[in-house]
């Protein structure tokens, strides 16, 4: 996988997967889904956050979080988004077949875990995703 990270095709494909998902635009709008640093400027908001990619031999494992903001006292929408990311993002190639990007192939993707927190300078709900998916080069 020279020449080129992974992680990038990835941030691509999922931000256009949570874009075409009704259910999660149902609940943040598609131009509050962005890779963006910092505190989103208005919330709902979906961040495509952070990455790592750990290479093998012959594929390679790709993180990605996301940050899910919604201005609300508790976190129950925070929750529902959560739920729509995870089955917006599935891929699973026994089931479904894979997904092609531009440089590699993905043969399994999934939220691997979430957490839910209330921030403290306000009331916001804040929800960190984590996102895993087994890439193979093109």
């Amino acid at each position: 996988m020279a020449g080129f990270d992974p992680s990038l095709d990835l941030q691509k494909a999922i931000g256009a997967r949570l874009v075409a998902s009704a259910d999660l635009l149902a609940l943040v709008p598609a131009d509050s889904i962005r890779d963006v640093t910092g505190r989103p400027e208005r919330a709902p908001a979906v961040i495509i956050g952070e990455g790592q990619t750990i290479y093998r031999r012959w594929d390679a494992t790709v993180h990605t979080t996301l940050h899910v903001w919604f201005e609300e006292k508790g976190l129950e929408q925070a929750k529902a988004a959560a739920g729509a990311i995870a089955g917006a993002l599935l891929v699973d190639a026994q089931m479904g077949g894979v997904l092609a990007l531009d440089n590699v192939t993905v043969h399994d993707m999934r939220v691997t875990d979430s957490r839910f927190l209330r921030d403290p300078h306000g009331p916001f709900s804040h929800a960190v995703i984590n996102v895993a998916a087994i890439v193979k080069a093109r």
